[in-house]
Formats: C-alpha cells, structure tokens, sequence
C-alpha cells in the first residue's frame, strides 16, 4: 500500500471528535483525490504532514520543541519520506528524529489502533521565506517515551524540553494547545 492510499484508508477510518475536525478531515480526504502527490513536500499549494505529541511514561509531561522558523513550542513532526510505510509511520519517524530518543517511542492506540488525535491545516514557508506560503495539512498522533527516555536536541531544533500538561509555555499557539487537552482526554 503506497503512503496516499494509507493515509486515504487512516483519514476514511478516523471517527472525528467534533464537525470542525471532520470538515478538516472531507478536505484533507478532498485534497488526496485531487492530488495523488498530496502526501509529498513538493505538492503545492498544500501538503500532508505527519507529527506527534510525545508525552512521558507517567502521563504527566509533554516534549515539545522550539521550532527555529516559527519561534514557538510546537509537538514534533514534519514532512513525509518516501520511506515511509504508512502515516502513523511517518509521525513515528519524526517524533524519534525530532527527540533524539533512539528506543522505546510507541504509538498510543486506543482500542488496538493508533490514531490521529487531531488535524491542523496551518500556513508555513517550508520552501524558504523568499518562497510562497504554503499549507501543511498536519495529522497528529499521540506517542508515548519509555521510562527513563533522553531526549537530545536534533538540528532541528532550538531547544527541546518536557512540560506538564498544565505548564505549557507562553510561546505555544492554540494549536498545541488544543492538541495537549485532546491527549491528556485520550490518556484519562
């Protein structure tokens, strides 16, 4: 099964949590008919991406980076790679780059299945700044770092630290912050 037609099947599967999410969730599907390279960084004007908020084995804490381009605490994820076998795949993949915790990430999946907790449709410059927006169609997952997990900042990153659900940082926009509730209800 190729990467668009995994994320067709994930995206056609999701039992979204609210109409907000689920018209997200008929333009992400949309976008993937009319666009059978709709998964890949270089399909303009929009684009899926794939990330995921790593929270500690105690549930207690999140990982969130200081994204260099944009400035603000965001969860970690990024584009797709051709060798990515499937969507949850891909928001593995950059979780375990972006935090530089080689073993022990896992997908949470609630009743067997890991998936998305959330979708964003957010614009960026991931071309450059002297480069027309574009949009990333952003699937976000939920991983769990084993007992004892060391992260180490990825060049990537500004800087890379844990927070409780009820300490985000200033710097953090809605966005995340919608998704760190959505999880901490997942893990209740």
């Amino acid at each position: 099964m190729s990467l668009h037609q995994d994320t067709v099947r994930v995206l056609t599967a999701w039992a979204a949590p609210d109409p907000e999410q689920d018209l997200l969730r008929r333009d992400y599907l949309d976008h993937l008919q009319d666009r059978p390279d709709g998964v890949w960084r270089s399909c303009h004007p929009a684009h899926i991406t794939a990330s995921a908020l790593v929270v500690d084995d105690a549930r207690e804490r999140v990982l969130l980076t200081l994204h260099p381009k944009v400035g603000l605490w965001l969860q970690l994820g990024g584009h797709c790679e051709p060798e990515d076998t499937g969507l949850a795949a891909a928001a593995l993949r950059e979780a375990t780059e972006e935090s530089g915790i080689a073993e022990g990430l896992a997908l949470f999946a609630a009743g067997g299945v890991a998936a998305p907790v959330k979708l964003d449709r957010h614009a960026v410059r991931c071309a450059g700044r002297d480069q027309p927006e574009n949009t990333h169609l952003d699937v976000q997952y939920l991983v769990t770092a084993p007992a004892g997990a060391v992260e180490r900042i990825s060049e990537e990153s500004l800087d890379l630290r844990w927070f409780g659900f009820d300490a985000l940082p200033e710097r953090t926009d809605q966005s995340v912050r919608d998704l760190v509730a959505r999880a901490r209800k997942l893990l209740l």
